[in-house]
């Protein structure tokens, strides 16, 4: 089991530790619908450090992005971050992730802490054109300091002007005492804030002084249960939960990040899907009665029929009703179309919404 840079902290702060990816890591400290709250509402510290990232680098650094990435990076300039993902030759995603942007021949792709590996390989398989690899995983930490009080909070460590940096932008500048410290605007939780990468050597120190500056701003360590019921409210998808190797981003109902304006890794397959139109497609719903959904619960039509399972499900803190995503049958992918979620010996009745469900 692999420890952050700020594990022991975590345990001397209380936390409920579990194992995640291969990570010892913290999943709650006061409690899910608290964190939940205090993200919503004021702000809350997460320790992503375990996400993983690779520096690619040289004159076909985009080169090899636009082969591996289903998004157009050509789009991207210096100081801009964009969403993708990695599609594999048979329908369904390597991993999502997020590309930085430094400058023309400079990228930071951000995975999945449990796809390092697995990414790492997909990525040099397909590296024909010698652009420059490093993983950088292990050599740098990296804090999400989310909320809506989250600048006003942290302007005072840095320079910089936290409100002036826009979602899917960044900076690199000094910060919390650190130099060359990451500043980036890619939140997963809906309600505003930053990312932090810092060297693991500055991972402490930092970690102490953005809640010395956050104190008066009621500022919290936040778990890994509330991040996922922030990003679930959002419908935002989790790989190995809404995404993985035999979903297609089209099912997905990221489109958005798949275009065709260029060649990459199963492209043509793709496009004739989007052009078609998938079987199935990841939907949002809530249920109608009182209910919790979870992960693998089977999704089953009026005669009881089972027409998908449930990919993510939560009791929602901020609705304070059941919700979830999962995979059904186009015909049912409306909003408004009607489904059941088998919760136990019950069919519970659910409602198809258009996502996110938490609207601010």
């Amino acid at each position: 089991m692999k420890n952050t840079a700020l594990t022991s902290t975590h345990i001397d702060l209380g936390a409920k530790m579990v194992p995640f990816a291969g990570y010892n890591m913290p999943v709650s400290y006061e409690g899910v619908n608290i964190e939940h709250e205090t993200v919503r509402k004021a702000v809350g510290v997460f320790d992503v450090s375990h996400m993983g990232e690779f520096l690619i680098t040289g004159e076909h650094a985009l080169a090899l992005i636009q082969k591996i990435g289903s998004n157009d990076a050509a789009k991207l300039t210096d100081g801009k971050a964009q969403y993708s993902c990695m599609p594999n030759a048979d329908g369904g995603i390597v991993d999502d992730l997020i590309i930085y942007r430094f400058n023309e021949e400079k990228y930071l792709l951000v995975v999945n802490a449990s796809n390092i590996e697995k990414d790492w390989n997909w990525i040099s398989q397909h590296n024909t054109m010698d652009a420059t690899m490093r993983d950088l995983s292990d050599e740098y930490s990296l804090l999400a300091i989310q909320g809506p009080k989250a600048a006003e909070a942290m302007q005072s460590l840095t320079d910089v002007d936290l409100s002036a940096i826009k979602f899917y932008t960044f900076q690199v500048a000094p910060f919390a005492g650190a130099e060359n410290v990451i500043i980036s605007a890619t939140g997963y939780t809906g309600s505003g804030g930053f990312e932090i990468y810092v060297k693991n050597d500055d991972a402490q120190r930092v970690w102490d002084r953005v809640f010395e500056a956050g104190a008066d701003y009621g500022i919290k360590p936040i778990g890994l249960a509330a991040r996922d019921t922030l990003r679930l409210e959002m419908g935002f998808c989790l790989y190995g939960n809404d995404i993985d190797d035999t979903t297609s981003p089209i099912e997905a109902g990221l489109g958005w990040i798949t275009k065709f304006t260029k060649d990459f890794v199963n492209s043509e397959a793709l496009k004739e899907q989007k052009e078609n139109g998938p079987k199935r497609k990841l939907v949002g719903f809530e249920i109608d009665e009182r209910g919790i959904p979870r992960q693998g619960y089977e999704i089953v039509d009026d005669s009881g029929k089972v027409i998908g399972n449930v990919t993510s499900g939560t009791m929602s803190p901020s609705l304070e009703k059941g919700i979830g995503m999962g995979y059904v049958p186009t015909e049912y992918a409306t909003p408004g179309s009607k489904i059941n979620i088998q919760i136990r010996k019950k069919a519970l009745p659910a409602t198809v919404v258009k996502m996110p469900f938490y609207k601010g």
